[in-house]
């Protein structure tokens, strides 16, 4: 029953990212973008602190050891992103969007469908890890995650775009990447499931990736909307984001 919700929610969510993706790419305004940025982050961190970080607790009874491997999870994605392996983006505000040279351009799509590609199959490993726990683990891990992918395949959609793709190699590509998430979270079930004492340390890393993401990639370009309207609204949307984790935790449950 649990390998069903796994690949439920990956499907699910993988097609529901690209479905808006799409559509948010074509129809949508950088403000609408810059809102998602700010629910995600919400919900990002909501399930950092609120779900998965008291459950590594909970399984491992070592505080010491899960806070640095949080730690150390944080150093490794800070170097991943320099090495520019693990690279998100989010609109418009981002450097593969900066050269206007053509073979800049395809490089630089070629490296965010590698990062992509990447970076999705490790969020499956996530989600897995999660629901091998707790269904209410799983589901909530597996809507922070789908929720900061949605303006993050916005960006990769454009990128692609503007890198000299068609729009429908675009789409496929999106949902090749997309759809990478369920490859890396049956593998991580079969693998898991034999090694639990694993799992604390993977929620460890999924609170840091998570973490890393909201801190380097998507708060600072919040911060590029100075006036109090905007602000205010990302306070409340970042709020809200948490107030899903926040009620899923405590109403669900």
């Amino acid at each position: 029953m649990t390998l069903f919700w796994i690949i439920l929610t990956c499907v699910a969510g993988g097609l529901i990212n690209l479905f808006f993706a799409t559509l948010i790419a074509k129809k949508a305004n950088n403000h609408f973008v810059e809102n998602m940025v700010s629910l995600a982050v919400g919900t990002l961190l909501g399930a950092v602190f609120l779900e998965i970080l008291p459950h590594a607790f909970e399984i491992s009874n070592d505080y010491e050891q899960t806070t640095l491997v949080v730690l150390i999870g944080i150093l490794i994605f800070f170097i991943l992103e320099k090495l520019l392996i693990w690279r998100h983006c989010h609109g418009s505000h981002c450097e593969a969007h900066s050269s206007n040279d053509h073979l800049e351009r395809n490089k630089k799509g070629g490296l965010i469908l590698i990062g992509d590609l990447f970076h999705n199959m490790v969020d499956g490993i996530l989600i897995t890890s999660a629901f091998l726990v707790d269904l209410n683990l799983g589901l909530v891990t597996a809507l922070a995650i789908f929720a900061h992918e949605i303006p993050q395949e916005m960006g990769n959609f454009s990128v692609l775009l503007h890198s000299g793709l068609s729009r429908m190699k675009a789409y496929l590509f999106i949902l090749i990447t997309s759809l990478s998430i369920l490859f890396g979270a049956v593998l991580a079930y079969f693998i898991l499931d034999k090694l639990q004492h694993f799992i604390p340390t993977i929620l460890a890393l999924a609170a840091s990736s998570m973490i890393y993401v909201s801190i380097s990639d998507l708060i600072p370009g919040l911060h590029k909307k100075t006036s109090a309207k905007d602000s205010v609204l990302q306070v409340l949307l970042i709020i809200f984001g948490a107030s899903i984790i926040f009620i899923i935790h405590h109403y669900v449950h």
